[in-house]
């Protein structure tokens, strides 16, 4: 679709879609027991209130030039005036982020998407992953998945390979968010992901080769009332393993909730850890010269008898994304030195929240 008919299907939605009506929706829960499975749970469950997909990882050409990235895909059901039939009813909404980052740059390139479902504009398809905005897409293939990005900085088409089973977060894919259970997500990854593709950069074009890691959550409540926001990293380690661990932060900054996942290299039997065994020390902060927004981007993280300590690969890896979801955030290419100070895997942090408090 051209961006004229784009421009011209997002107005006439304006003059013929009522104002909202104050609907009470009833989303589902997100309760332990439920059974993930593949390939259904890969695309959306819109009966529930937020969902993402998210694909980061670290990519270098044949000349050693290394370029961490992200695609994220994000729906939501914001509940209101569902008994609409007009198509133009904003039922359900779709954004997406892509960044990347180039330490040679020294600052995030990045840029955003936001449409309501619809009109062969926005998708995100049930029981297969289809997610599409315009001429963005991350989408299943016969052997792995797709991610298509253009924006007017760069382009990527990258191709993810699966090289070991999903991975399940807490019990069996019944992730805790807070201290009351119904603060929780459905979560699984694939990490360890082989990536392939084309990247381009402005006119000049990079054959690529990497790792990535692909997240799914989707819940209808995932923060809870005292949380300002969290503290999240994924990690592919170099020895095949994977790491995850996040901590929600309380309105004053404290540890509010914790949780991690580690799966050894060679293993596929993931191991969970509750808040009392996660531990997350900043040791190094950063200062948004565009936002003010001070971010604590190198960490130390004590997950068990482990010890990770996380350097970023640039500082400036900052997201303002109030064009789409309303949110600045720092997400960025990382790598993870163990205790005797070798490095161990790389990976993607994100910290939110810092500027003002979350909301989904």
């Amino acid at each position: 679709m051209t961006f004229s008919r784009r421009i011209a299907a997002f107005l006439l939605s304006l003059l013929l879609t009522p104002a909202y009506a104050a609907d009470r929706v009833d989303y589902p829960v997100v309760a332990p027991g439920a059974s993930i499975e593949f390939p259904r749970d890969e695309g959306s469950h819109p009966q529930f209130r937020t969902e993402w997909w998210y694909v980061t990882g670290t990519v270098a050409d044949a000349a050693g030039a290394t370029f961490g990235f992200q695609v994220t895909f994000f729906r939501s059901r914001p509940g209101v005036d569902e008994a609409n039939p007009s198509r133009f009813a904003a039922k359900q909404l779709l954004f997406a982020h892509a960044a990347l980052s180039d330490p040679k740059r020294g600052h995030l390139l990045h840029d955003e998407r936001s449409a309501r479902a619809g009109f062969d504009i926005a998708e995100a398809a049930e029981n297969s992953l289809n997610v599409v905005i315009d001429d963005w897409s991350l989408r299943a293939q016969q052997k792995g998945y797709r991610a298509t990005v253009r924006t007017p900085d760069f382009q990527l088409e990258f191709d993810y390979l699966p090289t070991q089973p999903p991975l399940l977060h807490g019990a069996r894919g019944y992730s805790q968010k807070g201290p009351s259970p119904e603060a929780a997500s459905y979560y699984y990854t694939l990490p360890q992901l082989r990536t392939s593709g084309r990247l381009t950069i402005g006119a000049r074009e990079y054959k690529v080769t990497g790792t990535a890691w692909m997240d799914h959550e989707w819940s209808s409540s995932i923060l809870d009332e005292q949380a300002q926001g969290w503290d999240w990293v994924g990690i592919n380690l170099d020895d095949g393993g994977a790491v995850m661990a996040f901590q929600m932060r309380d309105l004053q900054g404290a540890e509010h909730f914790a949780a991690a996942t580690i799966r050894d290299g060679g293993s596929a039997a993931p191991v969970a850890f509750a808040p009392a065994d996660i531990e997350w020390s900043p040791r190094r902060r950063w200062r948004s010269v565009r936002t003010g927004i001070e971010y604590p981007v190198e960490w130390m993280i004590r997950i068990g008898t482990r010890t990770l300590t996380l350097r970023p690969v640039m500082d400036d890896q900052e997201n303002d994304a109030r064009g789409s979801t309303g949110t600045i955030y720092w997400e960025g290419a990382v790598e993870a030195f163990d205790a005797e100070g070798r490095r161990v895997g790389r990976g993607y942090l994100e910290l939110t929240g810092y500027g003002r408090r979350v909301r989904l």
